[in-house]
């Protein structure tokens, strides 16, 4: 099933310029840590975790304790996320397609404390790790 995104457009021109796929991204050294890792932050409450799926999306379930932020509205709530090179915090997607490249480009705007969730919430749901409904 094919999504429409509506991104901010400095996000838009950004990401298709790259033209990065998550394994480029990896290849190139992009922060990204375990999903395992992932859901002990989560666990813990040691890292705040972003889940930027759209709602029909989170609508399947989320991590619990993640922070709801879809895509279309990350520009608009940026003030939302952790202040640029503080607290570390992770993005979470559905494969880590897109969580990978909003990391990108977070990262250069100054959140070199981002990291991506490999694996996304599709491996955590096949895993059939807990969920909970947003």
């Amino acid at each position: 099933m094919l999504h429409t995104l509506r991104l901010p457009s400095f996000l838009l021109a950004t990401l298709l310029l790259l033209g990065m796929t998550a394994n480029a991204m990896a290849q190139a050294g992009a922060p990204f840590v375990s999903l395992e890792a992932a859901r002990a932050a989560i666990e813990q409450s040691s890292q705040i975790v972003i889940d930027i799926r759209e709602p029909d999306e989170h609508a399947t379930g989320v991590a619990k304790g993640a922070l709801l932020i879809p895509m279309s509205q990350l520009g608009k709530r940026l003030a939302e996320l952790p202040q640029p090179a503080k607290q570390p915090f992770l993005v979470i997607c559905n494969t880590q397609n897109r969580s990978s490249r909003v990391v990108e480009q977070l990262r250069t705007m100054g959140y070199t404390n981002a990291s991506y969730v490999k694996g996304g919430m599709s491996l955590w749901a096949a895993r059939g790790w807990p969920m909970v409904k947003p």
